[in-house]
């Protein structure tokens, strides 16, 4: 089922001096099975936005309805313990909230700490660590120990290990070199692929071309714009100041060379050479 927000707004600190509004009058439908990127300049209301999808954050008014779990402002939410499970967030640095004294422990707290058995905990730990591409030798070591990485690969198999239904990433590739970036977002596409909702918080415009189906786009706290990848940079979106994805850049200086092609349809490198290789065969 999907994700519907119906008329929510957020304030923080009401009532005092530094009340400060959001989000307005949230109306949006996130798509079950989809992997979507909510997008738009700092302080416009993204993080705010998606920690309501968990009940991090509870509406100042208005609902969200996941599934069958609803979030209604002012009133008490049913099975809160079982909506973060089917919910799980990765901050922008999840590495920060390590704690356990081992790799193993830390990531089987959140399998136990839902009710699993050591046992099934452990074997949750277990195919999530390895999904991140840390092996058995990473099980007993400290997770202070290792690498900035490698840390946070340990945090990410540490939700990915609770088998959330929607998965929610803020910023999960801020800080990483364009390796790490890349093997990250692998791995978020292998997971989608096997039927989980991916959300994605991003400012990197390349993964949002690359991996997302669909795009919301904030402003000031509200929805401008819901989209695909390939619409959005394909029209003017200046007001919106968001960047253009590296691959439509060098696509749109080879025709202002003179080069006439259509590339609106494409979403990797090798997408992009064929068109090119296309339209210099014509010419």
């Amino acid at each position: 089922m999907p994700i519907t927000f119906k008329k929510v707004s957020y304030t923080y600190s009401p009532k005092t001096p530094f009340e400060y509004e959001a989000i307005k009058d949230i109306n949006v439908t996130i798509k079950d099975g989809n992997f979507t990127a909510i997008v738009g300049h700092t302080g416009s209301g993204k993080s705010t936005l998606v920690q309501h999808i968990n009940a991090l954050l509870l509406p100042t008014s208005g609902e969200v309805d996941i599934d069958d779990f609803h979030i209604i402002a002012n009133k008490k939410i049913k099975n809160l313990k079982e909506l973060r499970r089917h919910a799980g967030i990765v901050f922008q640095f999840p590495e920060y909230q390590l704690f356990e004294e081992t790799v193993e422990k830390d990531v089987s707290f959140g399998p136990k700490n839902f009710g699993d058995t050591d046992e099934v905990a452990l074997q949750k730990a277990h195919r999530a660590l390895i999904d991140v591409g840390l092996d058995a030798s990473y099980y007993q070591r400290s997770p202070f120990e290792l690498s900035g990485g490698e840390r946070r690969r340990v945090a990410i198999a540490g939700i990915i290990a609770e088998e959330p239904k929607v998965l929610i990433l803020d910023e999960p590739t801020a800080g990483l070199d364009p390796r790490g970036s890349f093997e990250m977002m692998q791995l978020f596409k292998k997971i989608h692929e096997r039927g989980t909702t991916v959300i994605i918080v991003t400012h990197d415009m390349n993964i949002v071309l690359s991996y997302c189906d669909e795009v919301i786009v904030m402003k000031d706290g509200a929805i401008v714009k819901v989209t695909n990848p390939i619409t959005l940079f394909n029209e003017d979106n200046d007001e919106f100041a968001l960047e253009i994805p590296l691959l439509y850049q060098f696509a749109k200086k080879l025709r202002e060379k003179g080069l006439e092609f259509d590339f609106s349809g494409a979403k990797t490198p090798d997408e992009l050479a064929r068109l090119i290789k296309k339209a210099v065969v014509k010419k």
